[in-house]
């Protein structure tokens, strides 16, 4: 087995070694979400986590880690007799981003139940992570529905397999972790609400810190067990200090003044429902545990807040993470009880609970990373460009029709485009590819009807053969590839039409974040096309690109399509089963480059040629209006719409979908 990097050797990740240690002591309080740039130690620590749990001890035999003290009377594995077992050290199980369902939850095989009534069951992940560690890198790379299966199965302590009548039920209770990159795109609201506490984290910017970091891994990669050995000591102490607050935990006094304290905090800051309050309560108690005290005090609460709350403050991707540490205070001191509020909440016995982790010179935590957008509009220096404006803000959001690409795809679950998937409305019946996972009974039954005599059947019953079986297929959402084409040239610059076009594209933004699509962003001005932001399923970093677009010049409408044509020749060889959508936002004008207007429509019939969907938002204002951007739709194969007309609510706002065929259509 490899040796770990040693959880306490980690430089400089005060909060995130605390938030773990917090689930170690009461995992009830549901797991961490640790979110950061990468090479940030994310996965390090979470990994070494594991080495510093207790061991468990076990039913001998039983591939769901019962304990044998009180075993689970519905284990699959089951019944087992109360006493024995063995100890074995707690598990660390790692959950792949392309998982199948069945890799998480298990596999029933439905063959033998119909055929012979037998209860086959393959545990998966979540059985081997009971009691243990579950690990979810990239987390917000996972399919919605694996992640709402995990959060279930965190949340109820057990995970159900359900397959055409036959149900499996077994324990699954762990340590939740994920990590993620924000860059990458976000989990939404509703998922990241499930995760107990999260945390961001950065690499440092003090050298010291810096240089440490270097050092130890450069120790660690030398001679790993020789590093691990020279850290036995306070990977030991903080393993007993886990086991003295979990024995502790049961006795802790949560008591009335900081139950109010928790509820003020989340009526302050606004938070949905009262799962917050919740799990501030579980962490401040866990606190309380971790600093050996029996009394919940305000720094607990203090504390609990920073990790438990501002995951829960985000309502759409574009909002800044992070809490208002002065508000805070403030809330806290004006509705404070009557805890001790001078107890020094990091020092050796205070209630902030540090763990024992001395980094180089005594190093803090690392600096907090700059907030997304922070930096604001970009500064342009002065005759910079033809014409060149400095940026314009967009105008208020709103919800947009649907737009979506015709045929049936087969691309990643979403929202937007019909499509095969595994879960959906069934649409019909297939002999199966493999192993069968959702079967359609009514074509079983009529494709195994035929055969009953020559199978010695001839009263009632019915003899089920592999060969009879068939698979279900189901009709879907996918999500897609959203490329927004966007003119930035003077004949758009106009401040209101600029501020009211940024609005439109937000807005289809949050739409595609919605509907968990890729966003690409292409723009176009004065005399070339740039790529702005390459295909990411991170919708805010495209927001971002956006509002800091300066504007101004000729109109190379021919430059922007082709730019746009080269990202979709690119972004097809890496995922071809994900279908693109091209939203061109223009007033369809071509001034820019030589026969502007006959290259630019050359370049969309290229578009209409492929079969590639696309839609124009038509910006074209004014009392006279030339309808360019609707000839240029004809050219692409698409369909032209108004920012009048893109708002859901508008008089022509009944759901459109894009017209014009797909290259991969049914």
């Amino acid at each position: 087995m490899s040796t770990h990097f040693p959880f306490t050797a980690v430089v400089g990740q005060r909060d995130l070694q605390l938030a773990l240690l917090l689930n170690a002591v009461a995992p009830n309080i549901g797991g961490v979400l640790v979110r950061g740039e990468k090479g940030t130690a994310k996965s390090t620590a979470v990994r070494a986590l594991s080495a510093l749990l207790p061991e468990v001890a076990v039913v001998p035999g039983c591939r769901f880690s019962c304990d044998p003290s009180t075993p689970d009377p519905a284990c699959p594995d089951g019944p087992h007799e109360t006493g024995g077992g063995a100890a074995r050290p707690a598990r660390m199980v790692e959950l792949p981003v392309g998982a199948s369902e069945d890799r998480l939850v298990g596999a029933l095989d439905i063959e033998r139940a119909l055929a012979e009534g037998v209860k086959a069951f393959e545990p998966g992940l979540l059985a081997q992570a009971h009691r243990g560690i579950l690990y979810v890198d990239e987390v917000n790379l996972l399919h919605d529905h694996l992640v709402d299966l995990l959060l279930d199965a965190a949340a109820m302590g057990a995970s159900y397999v359900e397959r055409e009548g036959v149900s499996v039920r077994h324990a699954a209770r762990f340590l939740l972790v994920g990590t993620m990159n924000p860059e990458e795109g976000e989990l939404r609201p509703q998922l990241l609400d499930r995760f107990g506490l999260t945390v961001e984290v950065a690499a440092s910017r003090e050298p010291d810190q810096r240089v440490e970091v270097v050092r130890r891994r450069l120790a660690y990669d030398d001679d790993p067990a020789a590093f691990a050995a020279s850290w036995v000591d306070e990977e030991a102490a903080v393993r007993q200090r886990i086991i003295a607050a979990r024995s502790l935990l049961p006795q802790v006094r949560l008591g009335d003044s900081a139950l109010r304290q928790i509820a003020t905090v989340c009526s302050a800051f606004e938070v949905d429902g009262m799962r917050a309050d919740i799990v501030m309560a579980r962490t401040a108690t866990a606190l309380a545990a971790w600093a050996g005290r029996t009394d919940v005090l305000a720094e607990d609460v203090r504390q609990a807040a920073l990790l438990a709350l501002p995951h829960r403050r985000r309502r759409n991707p574009f909002d800044a993470p992070g809490l208002d540490e002065d508000k805070l205070d403030e809330t806290l001191e004006e509705f404070g009880g009557d805890d001790d509020p001078d107890t020094d909440p990091d020092g050796p016995d205070g209630g902030g609970g540090q763990p024992p982790v001395e980094g180089p010179e005594g190093g803090g935590d690392a600096e907090a990373p700059a907030e997304a957008g922070e930096a604001g509009e970009v500064e342009q220096p002065a005759g910079a460009g033809s014409g060149e404006r400095s940026p314009v803000g967009a105008a208020e959001p709103f919800r947009t029709k649907v737009l979506s690409v015709p045929g049936i795809g087969e691309g990643d679950a979403g929202r937007r485009s019909r499509a095969r998937t595994e879960h959906g409305r069934t649409t019909g019946a297939r002999r199966p590819n493999g192993a069968l996972t959702k079967l359609h009974l009514a074509a079983t039954v009529q494709a195994a009807a035929p055969h009953q005599r020559a199978r010695g059947r001839s009263g009632p019953g019915l003899v089920v053969r592999r060969d009879d079986l068939r698979q279900a297929t189901r009709e879907g959402r996918e999500s897609n590839l959203v490329l927004f084409v966007v003119d930035a040239s003077g004949s758009m610059a106009a401040r209101q039409r600029m501020s009211a076009v940024k609005g439109a594209v937000v807005s289809l933004l949050l739409d595609a974040y919605q509907r968990r699509d890729k966003v690409g962003l292409v723009t176009f001005r004065g005399s070339a096309a740039d790529v702005a932001l390459p295909p990411t399923s991170s919708v805010d970093a495209a927001a971002a690109r956006l509002e800091s677009l300066p504007t101004g010049g000729r109109t190379p409408l021919a430059a922007g399509l082709l730019k746009a044509h080269d990202v979709l020749r690119v972004e097809r060889l890496r995922d071809p089963a994900r279908r693109a959508l091209v939203v061109v936002v223009t007033d369809g004008r071509a001034t820019g480059g030589p026969e502007p207007v006959a290259l630019a429509s050359r370049a969309a019939r290229l578009f209409a040629a492929e079969g590639v969907a696309s839609v124009v938002v038509d910006c074209e204002s004014g009392p006279v209006r030339l309808g360019l951007a609707g000839r240029l739709a004809g050219e692409l194969g698409g369909s032209a719409v108004t920012l009048d007309e893109l708002r859901a609510d508008s008089i022509a706002g009944l759901v459109r979908d894009v017209q014009g065929t797909s290259r991969r259509a049914a």
